[in-house]
């Protein structure tokens, strides 16, 4: 009978892989474009979540959700913490994140994957003290398989069917994983998560992540890249802990092994912790793959080849950092904590400020590193410069990059900087020649992509810290607490407003918008 469900479960699977809906999907982060844009029709431009005006259904999820949902093949999967399964008696009390598995037609939970808070492991001194806040990161799905990086920095491979069709493996310890440190195994149900394969980051490289883990992971040509979240530690002077740990690495789709790391000194010279995601674009015939790096810097790095060196070979770097942003009116090096506007605040009561307001309008400034996904468009690479809000705000910067240059391109490879933007945690998105840009100040930005004309900005009032969805003519976007929707176009429209946000941006699939808010997953689109 086990053998029997399973190829029903995989014949189900095969056949949804094949009809024309797919190609609508939104498997992984950015989307299936790289540029947050959905080929999505007939999308509503309006939904009342209290009449049910356009919304198929609402599913719970935990008290958080930081990564935007993903969608394949009739499943969509997003991540949150426990507080998602207050009603399952075998996490009572537990702490940590939970990635679940819906059905896109229902909203009904199809299986969950639970990774509590974890301690062991870890370098000493490091400072992973956020692991309650739930996994960040955005799967990436390819068939039948799910990566995804958790709260406790492990990259995992799931079964989409999760334990449904049988436990797969070579993984078959889902018990004692999803039960946690110093627990008894939990008994496990056909709605838990069937791990494939399980690389555990921290150990296999002397990783020290920082506050969590949040890398959504690329796949790309048998590969699997993701950055590590290696960090800065506790105490003072802050430094990060491991400078030799990698802060980007590669490993096998297959086996889980390791493949490949970066050799560029992204440990030795960052500012808080690796927590970008990567992304691809295409010059020419070639294919780079783009990191936005903790120190400022924008990488772009040749695919690693299917069997070769293990050393990422890097193509050109961009240092988005203006030299005004480094360095005050003195010439005088702005260190990251001088950028910092509590340090900054704290210091000039008494009398002890260096660096900060030298922006000539009284505005704040200093380095900042790369929180957003750089963004591929038409051969040039689009990206924002920010910092964990809760370091302060202050002015960013965001540039467009030629991405045809090789080695360092910071002056040559300038098309142009726009620097009326706030710190932004947001990728950009791009469609019809406009940029999409969002700040964590609260302002959406819309500017010519080939010039860097701002044509339009619009102030929410509420920090943003998701990414912009541009879908079927319109730019939706979603606040900490509100959510908005747009006209695409030179010129601002806006065509509806609604209290209630989240943390994460909205995605499309298949004439559904998928948006978190307010610890809900709603599903808005035309009713079947």
């Amino acid at each position: 009978m086990q053998v029997f469900r399973r190829f029903i479960a995989g014949l189900i699977l095969l056949i949804c892989m094949s009809v024309g809906s797919v190609a609508e999907d939104w498997p992984h982060w950015t989307g299936p474009f790289g540029v947050n844009v959905s080929e999505g029709h007939s999308l509503p431009p309006t939904f009342d979540r209290e009449t049910g005006t356009h919304i198929r259904w609402v599913a719970p999820l935990g008290d958080v959700a930081f990564g935007s949902p993903t969608v394949s093949a009739g499943r969509v999967f997003v991540g949150t913490n426990l507080a998602a399964l207050r009603d399952d008696s075998r996490f009572q009390g537990q702490k940590g994140g939970v990635l679940l598995c819906l059905d896109t037609q229902t909203g009904a939970r199809l299986w969950h994957l639970v990774s509590p808070v974890r301690t062991e492991g870890f370098p000493p001194h490091t400072h992973m003290i956020h692991q309650r806040w739930g996994i960040a990161s955005s799967p990436a799905v390819l068939g039948d398989r799910v990566y995804v990086v958790t709260n406790g920095d492990d990259l995992l491979c799931l079964d989409v069917n999760g334990l449904g069709n049988g436990n797969d493996g070579p993984f078959q310890d889902e018990a004692h994983f999803m039960a946690g440190e110093g627990r008894a195994p939990i008994v496990l149900s056909e709605t838990d998560a069937d791990i494939i394969w399980r690389y555990d980051i921290p150990r296999a490289l002397d990783v020290a992540p920082h506050d969590t883990a949040s890398s959504s992971p690329l796949l790309l040509d048998g590969l699997v890249y993701v950055t590590t979240s290696n960090g800065i530690g506790t105490g003072s002077p802050v430094y990060a802990l491991n400078r030799e740990a990698p802060a980007f690495i590669a490993v096998d789709q297959t086996t889980g092994s390791f493949r490949g790391r970066e050799q560029v000194g992204l440990s030795e010279n960052l500012f808080h912790a690796q927590w970008g995601s990567a992304t691809t674009m295409k010059v020419g015939e070639e294919t780079l793959v783009l990191l936005g790096g903790n120190d400022g810097v924008c990488y772009a790095f040749e695919p690693l080849a299917p069997r070769g060196s293990e050393t990422m070979v890097l193509r050109w770097r961009f240092d988005c950092n203006p030299p005004h942003y480094r360095r005050d009116t003195a010439g005088k090096r702005i260190y990251y904590y001088q950028g910092d506007e509590r340090v900054y605040q704290r210091k000039r009561k008494s009398g002890e400020a260096t660096g900060g307001f030298n922006a000539g309008d009284g505005s704040f400034v200093g380095p900042s590193e790369i929180l957003a996904s750089p963004v591929g468009y038409d051969g040039k690479v689009y990206v924002a410069t920010g910092r964990d809000p809760t370091h302060g705000l202050g002015r960013g910067v965001l540039t467009c990059i030629d991405a045809r240059g090789v080695g360092d391109i910071s002056e040559s490879g300038l098309v142009w900087r726009f620097e009326g933007i706030g710190r932004s945690l947001s990728t950009v998105a791009i469609a019809d020649g406009l940029v999409y840009a969002a700040d964590v100040q609260g302002t959406l930005y819309c500017i010519d992509a080939g010039m860097g004309v701002l044509y339009w900005q619009h102030d929410t009032g509420h920090e943003i810290w998701g990414n912009p969805l541009v879908a079927d003519g319109k730019v939706y976007l979603n606040t900490k607490q509100s959510f908005w929707v747009f006209r695409v176009g030179r010129k601002k429209e806006l065509l509806f407003e609604q209290r209630g946000g989240g943390a994460c941006g909205p995605i499309a699939a298949n004439g559904v918008v998928y948006a978190v808010i307010r610890g809900q997953l709603y599903a808005i689109g035309e009713k079947e």
